[in-house]
């Protein structure tokens, strides 16, 4: 947005400040009369920053930067002259624990920005595990929680979020890396995005470059080396080895820092150790040194005193905001989680109304079944028992024409023999009449009683029908029941939460107790990063390891590690 800042018929001038460097800017009109903290404080009101102390305004100047002095006139200071002035609001002054101090959610994202950005273009030198766990809360902090459904293979295609370096070191494809960082990804389930980057800061900052600045010196003996700056004190490098210091200057161990000329002095406060003198080619860039090392002391002292009024106000309401905002998030998750219990009962009772429909259905194709199976039964009963009468009348019929025959039978002899053999034929003809007659009864018989089993089966299916009919009778097909079970019901007033000072207290107490949980995360984090390390050790190509990795390697491997004095009051 433009911000126009007009005193009056003042003439004003044009600036471009950018914040961390192309993430964002915005476009000022400024009075020619300001001084540099009358611009600094109309941008960090503009941000809605209070702790303005880590920041400040820097611009390029030839072949070195600069920062904008807070009590002189802007156009008074060697600002790039061209209409419109470009600045970059950027961290000047990094913190010791980014977990403790840092207490603005804006401080904590303007800094997880930047050493995102010092990190992905390699002026922090980060090994690859640490990347890839880094990338995957930069992940987090964007889309929040990791949703199968939602983030899909090829998801972070057009995402930056490796260095360079640690991509060409590995005979790896992009999917290959979307996969281990989405698989750390998903783990931080959760999480809000300002956790997410406190994590990032928390990792970030023990890596060996973070939060230093480089200048190129020369000792009395005119040799080449590097003086680091930061928050814990002064470290002198070798030209080629930004990772181990060759010794440091705790500030609480330096007496005094001074410079004429272009000649530095570093006077330890121990009198019996040697004063370490350098120098720098540049006066300008001695200014800058002697800024940074008033400014890290000065932060360095002040972390040590007891907070000012207007921090420990800043603090308070942090914590009041964190812990409404940690309320807010127990209540979502409730009636998140309530809401999922219902639509899970619901489906339930969806299933359920499917079932009953399902059994409704072959209960009454089994009934149709023992409905035509009685129909059949009893026409075949019908078929038999006229069978069997017809065959009871040809029965009597050959009785008949036997007595016939035996009062013919008077006749000759060979008339007498014909008739006696018609008269065999006709009583074996009448016996298996009758034996057939017998079968045909006791198969209609039979048949008589299968149709009572139908009939007695047909009743029971229609008793079963009217039971699951009774069970259907609260729903309609398809619908679910007008009111939920007890058990699944719930009101609003379940959901209230009164916010009361003894949730405030236990909240901080929760916040303490982080802190003493801290070694044992670290503990998780090195696990952690050790197994991302093992995953991909065998796909490295030791030949593309640059100068810094392999002094990483060799620090690692001896166990060095050069913030092993950082934690010291």
């Amino acid at each position: 947005d433009t911000i126009l800042v007009l005193k009056g018929e003042e003439p004003c001038q044009s600036l471009q400040l950018v914040i961390i460097q192309g993430n964002a800017s915005c476009r000022f009109l400024f009075s020619v009369k300001w001084k540099g903290k009358d611009l600094f404080d109309l941008v960090c009101r503009t941000l809605g920053l209070r702790e303005t102390w880590f920041f400040g305004l820097q611009y390029n100047i030839k072949d070195t930067v600069a920062w904008l002095k807070m009590e002189k006139r802007v156009l008074d200071q060697e600002v790039p002259q061209e209409e419109p002035i470009t600045l970059h609001f950027l961290a000047k002054f990094y913190p010791e624990n980014a977990e403790e101090e840092l207490v603005q959610d804006i401080t904590q994202h303007l800094f997880f920005l930047q050493v995102k950005m010092k990190i992905l273009e390699e002026e922090i030198h980060c090994p690859p595990e640490a990347s890839v766990l880094l990338a995957s809360y930069a992940v987090h902090a964007k889309y929040g929680d990791y949703d199968p459904n939602v983030h899909k293979t090829g998801f972070l295609a057009e995402e930056e979020l490796l260095p360079k370096r640690v991509i060409n070191l590995y005979q790896m494809t992009a999917e290959m890396w979307e996969e281990r960082i989405t698989a750390c990804y998903a783990e931080h389930r959760g999480r809000t995005r300002d956790e997410a980057e406190m994590e990032y800061l928390k990792i970030a900052q023990d890596l060996d470059m973070y939060g230093v600045n480089y200048f190129l010196i020369r000792n009395k003996k005119g040799t080449d080396l590097l003086l680091g700056v930061d928050a814990l004190g002064l470290h002198i490098y070798e030209p080629d080895n930004r990772l181990t210091p060759k010794c440091s200057f705790p500030w609480n161990e330096i007496r005094n820092i001074s410079y004429s000329d272009k000649e530095f002095t570093i006077k330890p406060l121990d009198k019996k150790t040697n004063v370490f003198k350098f120098n720098s080619s540049r006066l300008r860039v001695n200014k800058l040194i002697l800024q940074l090392c008033i400014g890290n002391h000065d932060l360095f002292m002040r972390r040590r005193r007891v907070d000012s009024l207007e921090v420990q106000q800043m603090k308070a309401q942090a914590r009041e905001e964190r812990a409404r905002k940690q309320v807010e998030r127990q209540r979502l998750q409730r009636e998140k989680q309530l809401r999922e219990e219902a639509e899970r009962a619901r489906d339930d009772l969806e299933r359920r109304l499917i079932q009953l429909q399902d059994e409704a259905h072959m209960a009454n194709e089994a009934l149709l079944r023992s409905e035509q199976t009685a129909d059949l039964l009893a026409e075949k009963a019908q078929i038999a028992e006229e069978e069997a009468k017809l065959l009871a009348q040809k029965a009597a019929e050959a009785e008949t024409e036997m007595q016939r025959i035996k009062v013919t039978a008077i006749r000759g002899q060979e008339e007498r023999q014909l008739m006696e053999q018609k008269m065999l034929e006709a009583e074996m003809l009448a016996l298996k009449m009758a034996k057939e007659s017998e079968r045909r009864a006791k198969e209609a018989e039979q048949l008589r009683q299968d149709l009572q089993e139908a009939r007695e089966s047909e009743r029971r299916a229609k008793h079963k029908l009217l039971e699951i009919t009774s069970c259907l009778h609260p729903f309609s097909p398809g619908m679910l029941p007008d009111s939920m079970p007890p058990d699944l019901s719930f009101s609003r007033e379940n959901l209230s939460f009164d916010f009361k000072d003894t949730d405030m207290k236990r909240l901080s107490m929760e916040i303490e107790k982080e802190k003493v949980e801290y070694m044992e995360k670290s503990k998780h984090l090195q696990e952690q990063l050790n197994e991302l390390k093992t995953e991909i050790e065998s796909l490295k190509m030791k030949e593309r390891e640059t100068p810094l990795d392999i002094i990483h390697n060799q620090n690692t491997e001896q166990g060095t590690n050069i913030h092993k004095w950082k934690y010291y009051k």
